[in-house]
């Protein structure tokens, strides 16, 4: 028999909030007050610089229920946010979160959702201090505000890169992308099915990927270890080659880029094989990977070649020589943004 489903009107705004935020305990001490007033209460020294973001998705443009389980769209929604802090080079300390809730969801939906939310939180050590919840026309909406800080003066923007310097990639790249291909694949052969089984066997870590991202704050906290300051940096959230190029238009450069330096997971491959499709152009386009893209000086050659998990894929360029892809035989191609764009119809 199935569960009983809460109609979220039973409980209400505050209702549900006191539900879904029953527990919260605080683990950072730039967190003074988090849920219960009007505003939550940082405190944050002086020598600590303190970074903002925010992330809005919406049912049907960036997630599809359909494949994607809420708890996994609640770890990732938290992710993403964390992501944006590491890609300053920072640390996420706080998050506040917003819904926009349609009739067709229980309060049992939303705290399916919001466990996700709390696991992210609490494996990457981060107080959910506030939020908001509405009505929403439009299926569900989330939308996360995440605060992190750095040591005051390393926070690492995407304009600082210079020529020589050379270009570093975190993990690998295009799993993400073809994980969604994988779901979509599944969701288009599962029409009109009542027991359909979808098939993920060998590759599990595609679908991982795409439903369960990590943010990298592993790798910030390695680059510090090893005393190395990243000259720019971004994640990689809507493919290599967009984020590249705005890495080369913040810092006025150019880049250079070689094929088979590129990380790419043999699960990866073997998926683009099966789907008749470019793997490069999957690695270069694909997005969601979340990986770190940064650049550091020729002289850290040595000392980020040390870390785990890190590959050195180019190096930047004086920018009247372009921005371009050397392919494995010695060719350039000119690199275009031709990832994933939120506000194209």
């Amino acid at each position: 028999m199935a569960e009983k489903q809460t109609e979220i009107s039973q409980l209400g705004e505050f209702g549900l909030i006191d539900r879904l935020t029953e527990g919260l305990e605080k683990v950072n001490d730039s967190t003074d007050t988090a849920v219960g007033d009007d505003c939550a209460i940082l405190r944050y020294p002086e020598d600590r610089d303190i970074l903002v973001t925010t992330d809005l998705l919406l049912e049907n443009v960036h997630f599809d229920l359909t494949y994607v389980p809420l708890k996994h769209l609640g770890y990732k929604a938290a992710v993403v946010n964390f992501s944006d802090v590491c890609a300053m080079n920072g640390t996420p300390r706080q998050i506040t979160v917003s819904l926009g809730i349609s009739k067709r969801f229980t309060v049992e939906h939303i705290e399916e959702l919001y466990a996700g939310i709390r696991i992210a939180c609490q494996y990457y050590n981060v107080d959910i201090v506030g939020g908001d919840t509405c009505a929403s026309n439009q299926g569900l909406v989330i939308s996360i505000t995440c605060i992190g800080d750095a040591p005051k003066g390393t926070a690492v923007k995407r304009s600082g890169a210079h020529d020589t310097d050379l270009i570093c990639v975190s993990g690998d790249l295009g799993a993400a992308y073809m994980g969604l291909q994988l779901l979509e694949r599944e969701k288009v052969a599962s029409a009109g099915q009542t027991d359909f089984q979808p098939d993920f066997a060998g590759k599990e870590y595609l679908v991982e990927r795409q439903l369960k991202p990590e943010a990298r704050l592993d790798i910030v906290k390695a680059l510090h270890e090893k005393g190395i300051r990243p000259t720019s940096m971004i994640d990689v959230s809507d493919g290599l080659s967009s984020e590249l190029l705005h890495l080369c238009k913040e810092s006025h450069c150019g880049c250079r880029v070689y094929e088979d330096r590129i990380p790419i997971d043999y699960q990866t491959a073997v998926m683009a094989e099966e789907l008749n499709m470019n793997l490069v152009t999957a690695a270069l386009n694909g997005g969601e990977d979340y990986e770190l893209l940064f650049t550091v000086p020729l002289t850290d050659h040595d000392r980020v070649k040390e870390i785990e998990g890190i590959k050195v894929i180019g190096y930047i360029t004086k920018p009247e020589l372009g921005s371009a892809l050397i392919t494995r035989d010695g060719g350039e191609i000119t690199l275009k943004a031709q990832g994933w764009n939120p506000l194209a119809e």
